[in-house]
């Protein structure tokens, strides 16, 4: 009697074998929501070998437009400073990873959540600081990213941002 691996290596199984890769890699966009995040951002964006895309959302209006509608015409910008069209970068992404720092202002995660959402990106957000913060801090930060990510992570460092990125395939 031949093992299990014997059989799954032999001729007659051979058939049923997958020639392609295991997986394409991921679209992923890492967006930084506040200006300290930014530099971590900057930072992840020099060390990584990946072909994740870092962007800043600091040119966003994060102000609603006319009757409470999210207006999808607002724009991220990347490392350069060029201004990037909100929707196209999210358009064939598979992941959005938002980086915020614990007690800073996170708002444009509810535009960017939005906009994610509606074109079925999955999004995940890594709060920065949170070992350092206090927890109002942390707690305020927390509740503006809590309804727009699938996945939150406080980091009690910044060194678990490019490892979680690692782990999500960015």
């Amino acid at each position: 009697m031949h093992s299990e691996s014997a059989r799954a290596s032999s001729a007659a199984e051979a058939r049923f074998r997958i020639d392609d890769p295991n997986s394409r890699p991921r679209l992923v966009k890492v967006v930084a929501l506040d200006r300290p995040s930014q530099a971590v951002v900057e930072r992840l964006a020099q060390d990584q070998c990946s072909g994740a895309t870092f962007l800043i959302a600091s040119a966003l209006a994060v102000e609603p437009q006319g009757g409470g509608q999210l207006s999808m015409q607002n724009r991220l910008s990347d490392l350069a400073g060029h201004p990037k069209q909100l929707l196209d970068e999210i358009n064939g992404a598979d992941l959005l990873v938002m980086v915020a720092t614990a007690g800073e202002d996170a708002s444009a995660a509810a535009m960017i959540g939005e906009a994610c959402s509606r074109k079925h990106v999955m999004t995940s957000a890594l709060v920065l600081g949170s070992g350092a913060a206090t927890d109002a801090a942390l707690a305020k930060t927390l509740a503006q990213l809590r309804p727009w990510a699938l996945m939150l992570v406080a980091a009690s460092s910044d060194d678990y941002i490019a490892d979680m990125l690692s782990a999500l395939r960015a």
